[in-house]
């Protein structure tokens, strides 16, 4: 529905501070594996970021999981390979709709050919179904991933994901947790996050 594609900040009242801030936001992701340090680019992604933060100042992403794991060996289905660890909300916020129904509209997606964001070993960016439909899915790129970005080939509609941000600290983590016991795809069990805040 067209009233889902809304940015998530202009429900929360954010969106338009957020959005109008040039620049980057540091935070930190706390797992149970250990601390992620992503920095945000709210300059050239700002409907992305300002969706990011809005679930994190919510309190949303404490007690969230990553779920999915992605590696060379569990893709066999695939053409294109990648490498990913996907992340989402508390399950305390989430259900079995698609996208799931957290409360919050699904966002425009910020196609990397705009915004010039690539996926690049240790980009964060949003998990999606077609496009437009990103909520508070996301994952982190192991290795460096152009099938994810615009004209991609990874999905086919070839319009990519939206990369966001970029790891400065915590690679060690994100391998560890792609390595973690999994079941096809799936975690098992999943990784919790601890708690996503901004760096002090």
């Amino acid at each position: 529905m067209l009233t889902r594609i809304i940015p998530l900040c202009l429900l929360c009242g954010l969106f338009s501070s957020v959005q109008a801030q040039e620049g980057t936001h540091t935070v930190v992701m706390t797992t149970t594996l250990g601390e992620i340090e992503v920095v945000l680019d709210a300059g050239r992604a700002p409907v992305t970021v300002s969706n990011f933060l809005c679930y994190m100042d919510a309190g949303q992403y404490n007690g969230g999981r990553f779920h999915r794991t992605v590696t060379m060996q569990n893709q066999p289905n695939n053409d294109v390979k990648i490498e990913v660890i996907q992340g989402a909300v508390n399950p305390k916020f989430r259900d079995n709709s698609d996208p799931s129904n957290i409360g919050y509209g699904s966002i425009p997606l910020e196609r990397t050919r705009d915004t010039g964001l690539k996926h690049k070993d240790g980009t964060i960016s949003m998990a999606r179904g077609r496009p437009d439909t990103a909520t508070s899915g996301f994952f982190f790129c192991i290795g460096d991933q152009p099938e994810l970005d615009f004209g991609g080939k990874r999905n086919s509609d070839g319009q990519g994901f939206a990369a966001f941000g970029q790891v400065t600290r915590g690679m060690d983590v994100i391998k560890k947790i792609q390595m973690s016991a999994h079941e096809g795809q799936t975690l098992k069990p999943p990784i919790v996050i601890e708690k996503v805040e901004r760096k002090k």
